[in-house]
């Protein structure tokens, strides 16, 4: 039996530049290399990709739900397995299912579940992300209210007992219920902190990226904004090459102009990737759902609280990358770097994930030339 499998005759973007001529070549879940198609062994099975892009699989690490679960309701691996699978559909290879402010007993659970989901090797799992609940009510977005308070020691150590048990694990807090040495605690434990649903100014966002923090949740949403004497969040997430920052693409959350604007600005090492904050609707036909006891509205690609707030996004992350391309005009190359290399820089996990190169993980998309979907690989194995 064939240990090896070469993707012939496709249009290969390795994450940085495209592979011409050449076969993609896998072998138990790694990407071996690519090699002329006149030198590969017989032994190797061959699977014809002619007409095709080979792009990295996409990364998403903000993700409530998918496949009619979300994260909150069902804290369990069957519920993790089925929004994976949700979201592999459009090109996700590795995601952060995503916790919404919610109770400790909630909270312990999400947790029991990805620890298992970790166990089980759920395909498409790369660990957690808990959005909340130390966050600002002054910028509560959809979170509920009455959920959301200080970190106190419990919590702390909770996360901190938790961190190694993931590859990924992510917080959103904000400095108004979190203190900078929680921050740095948290940091220095392993996990990704992120600083977001925040009213905090400049300095604040500095001092917090000093003590650890590295990224900026949903940029421009649920935070203080850019202004002439005070750069607020959005302004700290732009100009602090400390920071990453996940941006929301489907064109509710963030208009395309303030989209331009901020990847014209952005400083490096840190960039904006994409991600979906997508909800238990995608992949499916339904219209609501609840999300702590209140309804969420499906209507023309948009999701809202009744009161017109919005809650999470309808998108995929496909969809993403042709919003980027098609309504800003950016670059196929550098639309597909932010659904995948950024993000894996930005979680820290570059060296297997995020790219094609010999050695990472064989996580891959086939796309038609016009960005429609031909299949999903995780691990070298269609899903």
């Amino acid at each position: 039996m064939s240990t090896t499998t070469a993707y012939l005759g496709a249009r290969i973007f390795t994450g940085e530049d495209w592979v011409e001529g050449m076969a993609l070549l896998t072998g138990g879940g790694k990407i071996h290399g690519f090699v002329n198609p006149e030198n590969l062994s017989p032994d190797a099975a061959r699977v014809d990709a002619s007409d095709t892009l080979i792009v990295p699989g996409f990364i998403d690490l903000q993700v409530n739900g998918g496949g009619g679960v979300m994260l909150n309701d069902e804290q369990s691996v069957e519920g993790i397995r089925t929004i994976c699978a949700a979201h592999a559909r459009f090109g996700t290879t590795a995601l952060l299912p995503t916790l919404i402010t919610d109770t400790p007993e909630i909270t312990e659970a999400a947790l029991r579940a990805g620890i298992e989901a970790k166990e089980a090797n759920i395909p498409g799992f790369l660990g957690l992300h808990l959005e909340g609940p130390h966050l600002s009510l002054a910028r509560k977005g959809a979170h509920d209210p009455k959920l959301i308070r200080p970190m106190e020691a419990r919590d702390l150590a909770r996360l901190l007992d938790a961190a190694s048990h993931f590859q990924v694990l992510m917080t959103t807090v904000a400095p108004e219920n979190a203190t900078a040495e929680q921050v740095g605690a948290l940091a220095e434990a392993g996990l990704l902190v992120s600083l977001g649903h925040t009213d905090s100014g400049y300095d604040t966002v500095g001092r917090y990226a000093a003590a650890g923090a590295r990224a900026v949740t949903h940029l421009f949403n649920a935070m203080s904004q850019l202004g002439n004497r005070e750069p607020g969040v959005v302004g700290a997430a732009l100009n602090d090459g400390r920071l990453s920052a996940g941006l929301i693409a489907d064109g509710f959350h963030v208009h395309p102009a303030s989209m331009r604007a901020a990847l014209s600005a952005k400083r490096g090492p840190g960039r904006v990737f994409l991600v979906t904050d997508a909800m238990s609707i995608i992949g499916t036909e339904l219209t609501r759902f609840t999300l702590n006891g209140r309804t969420i509205y499906r209507e023309n690609g948009k999701l809202t609280l009744e009161d017109g707030t919005l809650a999470g996004a309808d998108i995929d992350m496909l969809a993403s990358i042709r919003f980027l391309n098609e309504r800003l005009g950016l670059p196929i190359e550098e639309a597909l770097r932010m659904a995948s290399v950024y993000p894996a820089d930005a979680a820290r996990v570059s060296d297997r994930k995020g790219s094609l190169k010999a050695g990472m993980d064989a996580d891959f998309v086939q796309l038609t030339p016009g960005l429609d979907m031909v299949a999903t690989f995780i691990g070298g194995v269609r899903v």
